[in-house]
C-alpha cells in the first residue's frame, strides 16, 4: 500500500488516473501478486483506488464515506460524543459560513436561498425537512471554495440522520420547530447580502439552539 501511495504521489496523479497492474507492483516490491491483490483490495475499501473488474485500477477521487464511517464507529463505541461531533462541527461550520459569504456565486446564493425556503414549504413533512438542512450545510461548504470543508462537513451525514429526528420531537411546539427552520433562513440571507459577520451569528445561534435542544432531550 505504501508503494501504491508513492507511485501516486510521485508521479503526481489526479483522480481517474490509471495505476500499473497488481502484478506490476507486485514485481517491484518482491512481493506475491497475493500480497499486492490484498494491497488494492485493502486501498479500494479505503476508497484510495477505484478496482473494478477487467479493467484497470484508477487513483479514487476523495470521498467522505470513509470519514463518516469512522465517525459513526466512534459514536456508536461511546469514544465520541454526539456534542463532541457538534462542537467541532460548530467550529468548521462558523468557518465555512464566512467562507461562502465571501466567495458564492450568484447561482450558489440562489441555491442556498432556495433550500432554506423550501425547508418551510415542506415544514409539515419532517424526513423532507431533515434531508434538506443536510443539503443546506452541504451547499453552504461547497460555496466556502475549500474541498476539505465539503469533505468533513458531508462526512457528519450520517451523525445527522440519526439525531435530527430527536432534536425535532424535542422541541415542544411547532413554534420551537418553525424557530430551528427560520434559522437557516437567516443564514442563508446573510450569504446572499454577503455578511460575513451576520453569517457567523446565525450559524452561532444554530448550533447553540440545536446544542440546547439535544441536550434538554438527554444526548450527550
Amino acid at each position: 500500500m505504501d508503494e501504491v501511495n508513492a507511485f501516486i504521489r510521485d508521479n503526481e496523479l489526479g483522480p481517474g488516473a490509471v495505476i500499473p497492474s497488481e502484478s506490476s507492483f507486485a514485481e517491484r516490491t518482491g512481493v506475491s501478486r497475493a500480497v499486492a491483490r490484498e494491497a488494492f483490495r485493502a486501498m479500494s475499501a479505503l476508497k484510495l483506488i477505484d478496482v473494478g473488474n477487467g479493467r484497470r485500477a484508477k487513483v479514487a477521487p476523495a470521498d467522505e464515506s470513509v470519514v463518516s464511517f469512522m465517525i459513526d464507529h466512534a459514536v456508536r463505541t461511546r469514544q465520541v460524543t454526539v456534542q463532541q461531533i457538534l462542537d467541532v462541527r460548530r467550529t468548521i461550520e462558523l468557518r465555512t459560513v464566512a467562507l461562502a459569504a465571501l466567495r458564492r456565486t450568484d447561482r450558489e446564493a440562489r441555491e442556498i436561498d432556495g433550500i432554506a425556503a423550501e425547508m418551510r414549504t415542506s415544514f409539515a413533512q419532517p424526513e423532507r425537512v431533515m434531508e434538506l438542512d443536510i443539503a443546506f450545510h452541504e451547499a453552504i461548504a461547497r460555496a466556502s471554495r475549500n474541498p476539505l470543508f465539503v469533505l468533513l462537513v458531508g462526512a457528519f451525514r450520517v451523525v445527522t440522520r440519526q439525531t435530527w429526528s430527536i432534536g425535532w420531537a424535542s422541541r415542544p411546539s411547532d413554534a420551537g420547530r418553525h424557530q430551528s427552520v427560520d434559522g437557516h433562513a437567516l443564514i442563508a440571507a446573510a450569504i446572499v447580502a454577503r455578511d460575513v459577520r451576520g453569517a457567523e451569528t446565525a450559524m452561532a445561534d444554530h448550533f447553540d439552539l440545536t446544542v440546547k435542544v439535544l441536550l434538554n432531550a438527554g444526548v450527550n
